[in-house]
């Protein structure tokens, strides 16, 4: 395509949304509702997947050592643990940590333990590499020398990481299924405005224009509108963001729970978005003109 002719393109493009302003609002407005929907479930999705990784990297094998063990013993046990492949790190916590642990959950009451009083175990706790194969591990330890008991929330910590895997594998179908809605929604009200212009159509056909010809500022007027569209959303999901941000953050301190960083996700969201109002615009006027080029 010659810069001449691509540019008178354009023009052509930004004449139509003017000519045709009830239309092309109807359009805009559209794209702006349907990418609200998408703009908004992505972001609440990625942030539920970051608080679902958050709680299954919480999710440890504590593995409590056996009373009657030694100093050597117990580094002979913590040896063993790191040489398991879907070991990443072993933590040691003593019987005192544990207690105080204890009284900071349950009350001082318990301080009458301390000492040689005190019935707890000192505990290794093994945090895996990938939270699937923390009952494998857990599987693992329980034969090894010095172990009095293993524990890593078993069935709990399981059906955990099933709700969180349907959880994200359903959140993208949603995704999916909203993103063919817009370009749905998009091409019907495209199709509207292209209908207005069916006789505009026919005579360009009728005095030798090419499909591309004519299709192309149609192509055009469609990412136009999808991008003007999803300028709308996207500065209401920022804004609501932004606003949100600090004050849901102030819930989860002191918390191992985090939402994601504006900078860079809300960047990486924006430009999803504009660059789906893009896409779904053209494809959308791409799916309503063909039935128009039929002369």
């Amino acid at each position: 395509m010659k810069a001449r002719t691509f540019w008178r393109h354009i023009k052509e493009s930004f004449k139509s949304i003017k000519r045709n302003g009830w239309m092309t609002f109807a359009a805009v407005s559209a794209v702006a509702v349907t990418l609200l929907l998408v703009g908004s479930f992505i972001a609440i999705l990625m942030n539920v997947n970051k608080l679902a990784t958050d709680v299954e990297e919480d999710v440890s094998v504590r593995v409590y050592i056996d009373l009657a063990a030694e100093e050597e013993d117990q580094e002979a046990l913590q040896q063993n643990l790191e040489e398991l492949d879907e070991v990443e790190q072993v933590v040691f916590s003593s019987r005192d940590d544990e207690l105080s642990q204890v009284i900071g959950s349950y009350g001082d009451e318990f301080g009458l333990f301390e000492g040689d009083d005190n019935p707890l175990h000192d505990v290794f706790i093994v945090n895996t590499a990938a939270p699937e194969v923390t009952s494998d591990v857990a599987d693992q330890t329980e034969d090894m020398n010095f172990v009095a008991d293993v524990n890593y929330g078993g069935a709990t910590a399981d059906r955990l990481f099933e709700v969180m895997a349907t959880v994200r594998n359903v959140g993208a179908v949603i995704i999916v299924a909203l993103i063919f809605t817009a370009v749905f929604l998009i091409a019907n009200t495209i199709r509207m405005t292209i209908f207005s212009r069916r006789t505009e159509i026919e005579i360009m056909k009728l005095v030798g224009a090419t499909n591309w010809f004519i299709r192309w500022p149609f192509l055009i007027e469609g990412a136009l509108i999808g991008f003007i569209g999803a300028l709308i959303p996207v500065s209401i999901i920022s804004y609501i963001y932004l606003s949100g941000f600090d004050t849901i953050m102030t819930y989860l301190s002191g918390t191992y729970f985090a939402l994601l960083e504006p900078n860079p996700f809300l960047i990486q969201l924006v430009a999803l978005l504009l660059m789906i109002g893009v896409v779904i615009g053209s494809v959308g006027s791409s799916l309503s003109i063909r039935k128009f080029l039929k002369v």
